[in-house]
């Protein structure tokens, strides 16, 4: 069964992610990818899929059990042929993934570094572990003995785990089981070895405690131990129940406890485990044939390979591309009186995120700025953003953070840090039901001369300085009165969760909102495009995102496409769409997996020569233009319209890292010109020029 016959006009969204995860292991299977990051991209593919389960398999296990037409509607295809083919193409990409690892282990080898197993540890290596394991890893374990007469303990979900099988000479016909959770979130999954000179060899946590074995179960005297890691995905989503007298952090904090009950949804082990144990765990977690039970290499959990520790040489390293600042920020005078006067657009990770800290703190120190509003999604866990505004409100300042507790994964993270705001005077809002907020705000407000000045900023990115490292976003730093106005008419809807939004937001001049406006704004964008190739004039539509899935969208681009409108698309993930043969001109769509996350949304279209150009928190799926808070900032500045149309370009142009998004998901290279042509480098480089040349001008 072919992609097209299971989705007749659509792609399933969940078999288009698993392309794209698939692209993630293009670049660990890339020879030209130096080695620390080829280990990375081994771990960013386990992590997503890690999530996959507990999230979207988990749901379409859920919607199976339904068996409507309308659920078979809203997935493109009936669940069950969804979840077989799932596991068809997962099954695929494991082996995959080991062959690349065999490879990866090798090119290591190459550069003398292994990692050692419990069994090929020297005298003094063997001591060291020991000693390791008395000072650092023995007080943060707990073996468990298990008994089929007793209930399966608890396994949590991002844990690692160790099955032991025990055996005595004398016992002939009896083993006894364990399991021990590994401490890697405490101690690491890495422990650099003593090792002979020029190499470098490394144990994994799971070893130090193989190695620990006869010691661990000493009481009981075994021969013999078993030892193999394995880990299980489970249910991560909770229902938000709809009980009116419960609050939603206390529904929040109780969907959080739930999820230790979610039912598992992947079992992965160890290929060499022992058989008895393998039975045992089949049958305590209640795992049959329709879940996902897949068996694997000795290593798994590789999400920590993510930050495994770059002991490689120079020549393997990453080429060095350190953040630098925008040029309009490189002089002395203030953030504020700069943004003041123009609008900056920052782009991460090539400019840095510090003008963003700066421009809080000044505002935290500023007599004449009375408040400052901002929406938080994902912060980092040591937020100098967080500090600015604890600091704002120590200060007199009024301070008020809509803090999304539903960002997945982060709940219980920002529950945190809602009550710290609280306990510093931060007004902290929770939102509107059934509504995630996700638009990325600021609006900062000062008095002067009994006059009210506005200014802020409007992200397509979270505001966490961590992630702007390593993700690819755009800031608009702006005064721009349209702008502010659009985003006060936002934080005033977010105040009155009660009242309807649409009486609260609505004439916007400078934002599409969602789920209010942006889906009809950007169908009659669309539709402009398409009276003028009707007309036999230029049309031409640009959109960079990170998924492309909801149904009509997708439909008003094939009717776009229908009449020989120029459509561009970049999408890094979920990309639904399909080009059919009546299409004048067909979508041409690419995919950029690169070393630096591509999360950036942009719109632009021609419309009749006057170029229009948003940036966007949102991406073009349903629960983003339906179900969220969105925010799209239309750019007015001639100049910035420009730089984002180049950067556009740059990407549409790039022949290393872009793969085609065609009919059949299967990832080819983009390949054209004779130059290489690598687009985070070449829009590194065009910044930089950028920034060079804007020093110049000021010098002269």
């Amino acid at each position: 069964m072919n992609l097209q016959e299971m989705a007749g006009k659509f792609i399933p969204r969940d078999i288009s992610w698993l392309s794209f995860n698939g692209r993630v292991l293009q670049e660990a299977a890339d020879p030209n990818v130096p080695l620390v990051l080829r280990l990375k991209f081994l771990g960013i593919f386990s992590n997503n899929l890690d999530e996959f389960f507990r999230v979207r398999v988990a749901a379409l296990k859920r919607a199976a059990e339904l068996n409507s037409k309308e659920v078979n509607s809203y997935y493109y295809e009936n669940p069950t042929i969804i979840l077989d083919k799932i596991t068809e193409l997962v099954i695929k990409q494991q082996k995959k993934f080991d062959r690349i690892w065999q490879q990866v282990q090798r090119e290591m080898a190459k550069e003398k570094v292994y990692i050692k197993t419990a069994e090929e540890l020297n005298a003094t290596q063997l001591a060291f572990v020991r000693d390791y394991f008395d000072q650092e890893v023995e007080s943060s374990i707990i073996p468990l003995l298990l008994d089929d007469s007793k209930p399966m303990p608890y396994l949590r979900d991002k844990s690692l785990y160790l099955g032991v099988a025990m055996y005595k000479k004398e016992w002939q016909y009896d083993t006894k089981l364990a399991i021990i959770e590994l401490p890697s979130r405490q101690l690491g999954r890495f422990v650099i070895l003593p090792s002979p000179k020029n190499q470098k060899h490394i144990i994994l946590i799971e070893d130090v405690v193989k190695v620990n074995l006869p010691f661990i179960f000493s009481y009981f005297g075994f021969d013999k131990f078993v030892a193999n890691t394995f880990k299980i995905s489970k249910d991560a989503e909770f229902d938000i129940d709809n009980d009116v007298n419960t609050s939603l952090v206390e529904k929040i904090s109780k969907g959080i406890k739930n999820r230790r009950k979610g039912k598992p949804t992947r079992f992965v082990f160890d290929q060499d485990m022992d058989a008895k144990l393998l039975d045992f765990l089949i049958k305590k977690l209640n795992l049959t044939k329709k879940d996902s039970i897949i068996p694997g290499q000795r290593i798994h959990n590789f999400k920590h390979f993510m930050d495994f520790p770059n002991v490689f040489k120079s020549s393997h390293q990453p080429e060095e591309r350190t953040s630098f600042i925008h040029p309009e920020f490189a002089g002395k005078e203030r953030i504020t009186d700069i943004i003041l006067k123009k609008d900056v657009l920052l782009s991460f990770p090539y400019h840095e995120f510090r003008p963003l800290i700066d421009l809080l703190r000044e505002a935290a120190m500023d007599p004449e700025v009375k408040t400052i509003k901002t929406t938080i999604y994902r912060m980092a866990t040591n937020s100098k953003i967080a500090n600015a505004l604890v600091n704002a409100a120590r200060n007199g300042k009024e301070v008020t953070v809509m803090l999304e507790l539903r960002a997945r994964f982060d709940e219980e993270h920002n529950l945190d840090w809602k009550e710290r705001f609280e306990m510093e005077g931060v007004k902290v809002l929770v939102g509107i039901p059934n509504k995630k907020v996700h638009a990325k705000l600021c609006i900062i407000k000062k008095r002067v001369n009994n006059k009210t000045i506005q200014y802020g900023f409007v992200s397509t990115g979270n505001i966490n300085e961590k992630t702007a490292k390593l993700y690819g976003d755009y800031c608009l730093m702006t005064s721009d009165k349209s702008i502010m106005a659009d985003i006060n008419k936002i934080f005033n809807a977010l105040s009155k969760p009660k009242v309807d939004l649409s009486l609260s937001i609505k004439n916007n001049k400078s934002l599409m909102v969602c789920p209010l406006d942006m889906r009809k704004q950007i169908s009659m964008l669309v539709d402009k495009e398409i009276a003028e190739a009707k007309a036999g004039r230029t049309a031409r539509i640009i959109i960079k995102i990170n998924s492309l899935s909801d149904k009509d969208c997708i439909k008003k681009l094939y009717e776009a496409a229908t009449v020989g409108v120029k459509i561009d698309l970049i999408v890094r993930g979920i990309y639904c769409a399909i080009n059919q043969k009546k299409f004048v001109k067909p979508i041409h769509a690419i995919s950029i997996v690169d070393e630096y996350l591509e999360h950036a949304r942009v719109f632009y279209f021609y419309h009749g020569g006057k170029e229009l150009t948003y940036i966007s928190s949102a991406d073009l799926m349903t629960r983003n233009l339906d179900h969220r808070i969105e925010a799209a900032v239309k750019i007015h500045q001639k100049k910035l319209k420009q730089e984002l149309r180049d950067m556009l370009e740059i990407q549409l142009n790039d022949n290393v890292k872009a793969r085609i998004l065609n009919n059949k998901q299967n990832n080819e290279y983009v390949a054209h010109g004779e130059e290489v042509f690598r687009s985070q480098i070449e829009i590194y480089k065009y910044l930089k020029k950028k920034s060079k040349n804007s020093s110049k001008e000021d010098l002269e």
